[in-house]
């Protein structure tokens, strides 16, 4: 039996489901936003995009984990 999927990609099957958006596509939008900070980053997927603060923390913990 697979591991089963640990922290931020965990989120990825119900974000791609709920926002239609493959993660990749939101991978680029993150790594080619003028933004560099963590919370800068989620504040702006919440308010432009309309993600929820788990679901746009798990995107961005897992596409700039240094931010």
């Amino acid at each position: 039996m697979p591991e089963p999927v640990k922290g931020p990609a965990s989120y990825f099957p119900s974000i791609e489901k709920k926002y239609g958006r493959p993660i990749s596509e939101w991978q680029t939008l993150i790594r080619a936003s003028p933004l560099t900070k963590h919370m800068e980053l989620v504040n702006w997927l919440k308010a432009e995009h309309g993600l929820g603060h788990g679901h746009a923390n798990a995107l961005v913990a897992a596409t700039r984990p240094d931010k």
